[in-house]
This record gives structure tokens, sequence and C-alpha cells, in this order.
């Protein structure tokens, strides 16, 4: 069969081949797959590629087969869909789709060209049964796959600028409700029931991992999040290894070095998140029951650098005085301090997954907070890890980073698992799309939330500046590109402004 496809494609005839890269679909294909639509006017053929002798590339005049999509098309050099000699394959190739469909799952539909074409289920990886998904985009959009609009969500999209957030949480204190998962998902849902929105977020705090190791924290109205103890020491520090691993009921010995303290903590990472942890994984379940299937839900944590420069300065700083000390000072405890992070943060996002998350971010808030050289040494390699060790366990889930402030951060972000690299406001759009789209990546972001104080007309005009300077002028929609905000929403945005900013992203190209 792969000989036969090889000898059309060179002849140069009239069907485009579309190549599946989605295994769950290649496994359920006998096969060819139908002759179901048509791409720019020409019959469509698709070929699971588990069964495919297809090369990635041919000889002079046939094209190679693009692999960054669930669905590819074949082309010629010139850019044109290649040509099959004849259709007498075709009847074969129905009555393969006829054996082969029965055993396979329906298929979602996304849009190439104007014209639509079948896509690969998307992956579940949680035993519960949820209401199945109604709006795709953002999850297809982060797979690479074509979409009818640019999928959007906003960074701390539930939060004070709304009024119905402010009038729940008049009387409530912001980390119990955390603890609440009913109180969780009514937030959580307040922008999207009030938006046209494309994903939720669950509301819950970075901060949760440093409490899930006795860190006592407060949310103070003028400060922010203050920690009672911060871990600014080596003693500090093996004062905290000890009692962690009292509370796992580990023994710990006088004899044991620091090293062989984390080294233990790190084998029983997952026992350090859950179930201390638990309420969050209730709240996500909880969440995306009552979303009712209207948007994915995404769940995220704080990178590890992040996380570490909260618990050692004990609350935000604009000098990070006493990470700059520890970090530079005594890197191994710094990096013991890490590591341990690092392992809590990979099992405390898989179990949200098992929860029922269809997404992750991680967020490096603190990326540009010291250099260039110390963020490549105290935070890439764990924000690298984490991607690594989520992979492993859910190939196919869509994940994103987010490193603020830190351009220099792009380049080695391209290269680790993550799907989509999130983009702050200091960068160029288009450029970076264009240059993590040639690396395999999407990117999310990044309009500066700034842009939410000029009057609604102003936004519309604004946005579809960025979008065709950054896209062209709309008659085609971005692949690989979901947008965002360059950070989160402030208090004192005004709900009516991000409407219209919404809105002008999904006009683009409609």
């Amino acid at each position: 069969m792969g000989a036969a496809f090889l000898a059309a494609l060179q002849s140069g005839a009239s069907t485009t081949l579309l190549t599946v890269t989605s295994p769950q679909v290649a496994a359920q294909t006998s096969v060819v797959a139908p002759v179901a639509t048509a791409v720019q006017g020409a019959p469509v053929a698709y070929l699971p590629r588990a069964s495919s002798n297809l090369p990635t590339s041919g000889p002079a005049g046939v094209g190679a087969v693009a692999v960054d999509s669930t669905f590819t098309t074949t082309t010629s050099a010139a850019g044109a869909p290649l040509k099959l000699a004849s259709l007498l394959l075709l009847p074969f190739a129905m009555v393969a789709v006829v054996l082969g469909l029965k055993k396979s799952q329906p298929v979602a539909m996304a849009a190439v060209s104007g014209t639509p074409v079948a896509s690969a289920p998307l992956p579940s990886y949680t035993d519960i049964e949820f209401p199945p998904l109604k709006n795709e985009r953002m999850l297809r959009a982060a797979r690479g796959e074509a979409v009818d609009r640019i999928p959007i969500w906003v960074m701390r999209q539930a939060g004070r600028y709304l009024p119905e957030y402010r009038e729940f949480m008049s009387d409530k204190e912001f980390f119990t409700v955390c603890k609440d998962p009913k109180q969780v998902a009514e937030i959580t849902l307040q922008p999207i029931l009030r938006y046209d929105l494309d994903a939720s977020i669950i509301f819950s705090d970075i901060l949760v991992i440093p409490q899930a190791m006795g860190m006592a924290v407060s949310l103070q109205p003028t400060v922010g999040p203050v920690f009672e103890e911060p871990v600014r020491d080596k003693a500090t520090w093996n004062k905290m290894q000890d009692r962690l691993l009292g509370e796992l009921g580990l023994t710990v010995t006088p004899e044991m070095t620091s090293a062989e303290k984390n080294a233990l903590l790190v084998a029983n990472a997952d026992k350090l998140v859950s179930p201390s942890l638990d309420y969050v994984y209730d709240a996500i379940t909880e969440t995306r029951t009552q979303l009712d299937g209207r948007v994915p839900l995404i769940g995220f944590c704080g990178a590890p650098m992040t996380l570490a420069v909260y618990m050692i300065e004990g609350q935000g700083s604009r000098t990070f005085t006493h990470t700059a000390q520890l970090f530079l000072g005594d890197p191994e405890t710094a990096h013991e301090m890490l590591t341990v992070l690092t392992h809590m943060c990979a099992h405390y996002l898989m179990n949200q997954v098992r929860a029922g998350a269809q997404a992750l971010q991680a967020f490096d808030s603190y990326a540009g907070a010291l250099s260039p050289e110390v963020w490549m040494e105290f935070s890439y390699p764990y924000m690298k890890l984490i991607a690594d060790m989520v992979k492993k366990e859910f190939p196919e889930l869509p994940t994103i980073c987010f490193a603020k402030d830190a351009h220099y951060a792009l380049d080695v972000l391209s290269e680790t698992k993550y799907d989509i690299i999130a983009l702050d406001s200091s960068l160029d759009l288009g450029a970076c799309h264009e240059k993590m789209t040639s690396k395999g990546k999407g990117v999310q972001g990044n309009l500066d939330p700034t842009v939410l104080y000029a009057p609604p007309e102003k936004i519309t005009e604004l946005v579809a500046d960025k979008l065709q300077k950054a896209f062209g002028d709309g008659s085609k929609i971005p692949t690989k590109y979901i947008a965002n905000m360059g950070h989160g929403m402030s208090p004192d945005h005004d709900p009516e402004h991000l409407r219209a900013f919404i809105d002008a992203i999904h006009a683009f190209g409609q």
C-alpha cells in the first residue's frame, strides 16, 4: 500500500493526502480513513502514520510531510497539494474506513482553510466521568490544530475587578475559600458566566505548596502574602526537612546529611502534596462538573524559583536581598529546597490532571527578579524537570509555562516539553510566534494589561492593530496561538473593558 501511494504521489494527479499523527486515531483506523471532505477543492484521504510507509521527506517534486498538527497535508515543493495518478484506490479506502470506523471514536471538527476536517479526539487522563466538552478551541490551539477563532482566557480572570467577586468575598478569608470546593467552583465560574471566554483556570493560589510544607501564610491587605517564618539559611531548611520527614513517619538520625534527608523527601514528594492538598483536587473535580463542558479547566502551580523567593523573602520584594544571599552564598541549600519544591509541584500538577484539569500552566512570576545567570541555574532546570515529569505521565496534555520579565528564557524554554510559551507584554508577539512555531511551540499572550484602562473603542482598535501586526490582515486564523494578557487583571480594571478585549480578539479573522 505504501509503495502504491508513493508511486501515485510522484505522478501528479488530484488528491490531497492528510497524515494522521495522533496515536489514538492511528491505532483505531485499519488502513485508510475516508475521502470525507475537500481541502482547497481537492478530495482528501486520511492515512494513519502508524500504518504508513510514507517518508517525511522525498525526492525532488515531493514535499515534506508536516507533523505539527493532528492532520497534516502533504504538498508539493511548490506548495500545491500533491496529486494522485488515479482515483482507483478510493473504493478500497472507503471499504477500509467502513471497517475501521466501527472501532473508532467520534472525532471533533476543526477548520482548515475554511473547510471542516476531522480532528483527533482529545486525550482524557482522568477516570472521573465529566460532561462532554463543548468548546475545545484552547486545547486544540495548544496542540497546533486549526481553530475557527482565536481562543482567549485571562490570568486572574476570577478576581477583585469583578463586582460579584468582591461581594462574594466581602465576609470571607481568601485561603479559607481556597479550601472549600463549592466556593472555589462558584468563583471560578464567575468570569465564565459573564464573558465569552475559551478556558477557565481554577481559583487557587501558588502558595498552597509552601502551606503544604507547614509554612504559615497570611494575606495582608496592603502587603500581600506574609510568611511567619521565612527559610533564609541552612539551619531553617534543615529544621523543615526534619519536620517533614517526621510527619511522613520516616526516621531521622543525627548521622544523616542534609543531602540524604533531601533524597528521602524527593522520594516521598507525592505524599507531601496529598492528602494535604486534596482540597485543591476536590475543587477541580467540583468545578469541572459545574462547568458542564462550557470550556476546559486549567490547573496550575508556581514555578519552584518563584515559590522559593516567597519562602526566602517572607513576602513580596523589590530588591530580593535574602534570595540573592541564599542563592549566591549557599547554593547547595538553595538547590536542595528547589529540588523538593520541583518534585512537589510535578506531583501536585499530575494530581490536578487526575482530578479533571485539562491543561496546566507553571507560573514563574519572579523569573526576572535576578540576573539571567541566576535564572538559568536556579529556575530553568527545575521548570524543565516539571515538564519532563508531567509529560512522561500525560504525554498529550497541553502544558504552558510563563516566565515573566525573562525574555532571555525563550530559547531554552522552547527546548523543553512545554507546548505553549506564554509571553509578557515586553515581547513582540509576531516575532515570538514565528520563532516559537518554527521550533514546534505555540505562544500565549501578551496584551499589556494597562491597555484596559483605555475606552472600549480604543481597546478594540489597539487589539486589532496588535493582531494585524503579528498575524497579517486576518485572512487566516493563526495556529498555535492563545490570546491572553502579558500579566493578570488588576483590581481597578473595568469589567466592561475586558469584554471589549475579548470581543476584539474573537473578531480577528471573522
